[in-house]
Parts: C-alpha cells; structure tokens; sequence
C-alpha cells in the first residue's frame, strides 16, 4: 500500500504475515500485523473478513485458508522472526504483563 505525504515523499505501510504455523484448535494459523499503526491493521483485516475476535492484543490470527486472501489484497508474506522484529521496531509490539491489562 502506498500513501502520498504531502504530495512530495511516498512511504510504503506494510500489513505482514508470516506462514501458517502455529497450532489452535486443530487448525493452523499465520499471524498478521502492522508495521505502521493498529487502525491500518483493522482496516486491512474488515477488508478480508478478519472478525475482531481473531485480534489478540498486537496481531491477529489468520487462519491458513485466508492466508493467501491476505497476500492477494497486499500482505508481505515474511517470516516469524522478521514479523515481530518490525512489530517491536515500529513500537507496536505489547509486552505480556501489559496485554492481559489492556483487556
């Protein structure tokens, strides 16, 4: 996604996703995030039918079958560790002890 600033500079916001791995309920899941801000993460999320219940706290769990659907509308398809790398440099990442009190 890109997105003029002030007509003269293009900076480039990525929703991220890293591959479907992690086990819940007999199913697989990627987990999705921003790199800019949570209101991107949420509009990019209605946009592929993501409920609000698939999002815990800094990311959402995103089913295998809705991985490619994420790719197809613009995810970056990265890896786990990339993915929370630019999760805490973008300062979004919430430590454990504070995601159980932001609920």
């Amino acid at each position: 996604m890109r997105f003029a600033l002030r007509n003269t500079i293009e900076y480039c916001v990525a929703i991220l996703i890293d591959r479907p791995i992690w086990p819940k309920n007999g199913r697989k899941y990627a987990h999705m995030v921003s790199d800019h801000n949570f209101a991107e993460l949420h509009g990019f999320a209605n946009r592929i039918g993501l409920p609000q219940k698939a999002f815990h706290d800094d990311h959402y769990d995103v089913v295998s079958y809705l991985v490619n659907d994420a790719i197809s509308f613009g995810a970056k398809q990265v890896a786990s560790r990339e993915l929370l790398g630019r999760l805490k440099s973008a300062g979004l990442r919430r430590q454990r002890s504070l995601r159980s009190e932001a609920t």
